[in-house]
């Protein structure tokens, strides 16, 4: 499909959310049949869209890229699909944080609970799915920016396996952990999405696992949301620990320490050359990074491979983990610097998990007493992405009866 000739240079709804990035108001129709005939959804602005420019959430980055001739093949694989694209949303600068906010283009309007963050850096996306301004939208996760926003702003969401998804024509953040994601508001298009994108996934579940040292680093209020997700499974039921808080918080030292070094192998020269003006979190993250040695990167590298399979090993190709998709509700928009470093720090010791072993978790929406957002995650073996959106939309809908 040459989708450059399909675009319409209108906005096609009212961005209430203010999830849109400035250049990201166009519409591109999708083929008139296809399994998603009928969906509307956007695309963070990290994937390339033919004739449209990528901002990555940073002006410099927008002015020193060429516009790309190609899009994203998973753009256009939904466009063949029958999918019609509504646009790009707002992303944290260069998909570095989980926060949600971005100091060029703005914070997104978490419309579940308007006082707090929607969670970043797939920011925008989660925003106009929370609001309905679009069916789905396309999202990244590297250390947690879909499975945290997912939680944050009550929506479905989705960590595929590590390489499952093409991740070509798209701004890379740290490729050993980057993941193409998607949000959706509603199950049923959650897993229609899931069919068109993903390959197809014989995993059967037989065990599942609540895993009582991870669930510690989160909040009371997760907990009778996952205890109630761990009752309502046909099979096996095990409360068990992965392995204590110690090691989680070596675990996601071994990821920041990898990530972080990568991360300035693939943008350091650019951000030398260009010096762009980053938000403070922003800035003070790649300032980290690019002190980081090759060493103690290699040595991050290789205690990954042992995590990745000890994690593997205890899920079996049988097994699911219940854990918490962040550790605490969406922070205040008034938080301090230190608050929101003491959340980030507990929610990287689980959302680490998964990275580290570049496993599929799936985010199902759940809400506190209160009324506040919270998601409750599945976490898989590799490749079996498809089968634990079926299970999780199973599990969920038997909740709702």
């Amino acid at each position: 499909m040459n989708v450059s000739a399909t675009t319409q240079s209108t906005q096609a709804h009212e961005d209430y959310a203010r999830a849109w990035v400035p250049h990201g108001h166009f519409v591109i129709a999708g083929s008139p049949q296809g399994p998603l005939s009928g969906l509307h959804f956007a695309v963070k602005d990290v994937f390339d869209v033919a004739g449209h420019p990528t901002g990555a959430g940073n002006p410099t980055w927008l002015a020193t890229q060429p516009v790309p001739h190609t899009s994203s093949p998973i753009v256009t694989t939904l466009l063949a699909a029958g999918a019609t694209l509504v646009g790009k949303t707002i992303t944290d600068e260069l998909a570095y944080s989980i926060h949600g906010d971005n100091v060029h283009y703005g914070t997104p309007i978490n419309t579940r609970a308007p006082d707090r963050v929607p969670g970043g850096s797939s920011s925008g996306s989660v925003a106009a799915v929370a609001a309905g301004l679009c069916d789905f939208a396309l999202g990244t996760d590297t250390g947690g920016s879909t499975r945290v926003p997912a939680s944050y702003c009550g929506v479905w969401g989705l960590r595929t396996t590590h390489g499952l998804l093409p991740r070509t024509a798209m701004v890379p953040l740290q490729p050993s952990f980057d993941t193409t994601t998607w949000f959706a508001q509603d199950a049923d298009v959650f897993e229609r999405v899931g069919k068109a994108l993903l390959p197809a996934s014989s995993h059967n579940f037989k065990r599942a696992l609540l895993l009582s040292d991870v669930l510690a680093q989160a909040d009371e209020v997760f907990h009778d949301k996952i205890e109630k997700v761990l009752n309502t499974f046909d099979g096996a039921r095990t409360r068990c620990t992965l392995v204590d808080a110690e090691t989680l918080e070596s675990w996601r030292q071994t990821y920041v320490t990898a990530s972080a070094y990568e991360g300035w192998q693939v943008h350091g020269k650019w951000i030398s050359e260009n010096q762009p003006n980053f938000g403070t979190a922003v800035a003070s993250r790649w300032q980290t990074a690019a002190g980081i040695s090759a060493d103690d990167a290699a040595l991050a590298v290789q205690r990954q491979q042992d995590i990745a399979r000890q994690v593997s090993n205890f899920l079996g190709q049988d097994g699911v983990a219940i854990i918490p998709s962040a550790a605490s509700v969406a922070p205040l928009l008034t938080a301090t610097g230190a608050e929101v470093d003491q959340i980030r720090m507990r929610t990287f010791r689980i959302t680490c998990i998964a990275g580290l072993a570049g496993l599929p978790q799936v985010s199902l929406p759940f809400a506190t007493d209160a009324g506040l957002p919270i998601g409750v995650s599945l976490l898989g073996p590799a490749g079996s992405d498809l089968a634990l959106i079926r299970l999780a939309t199973a599990l969920w809908k038997r909740l709702q009866t």
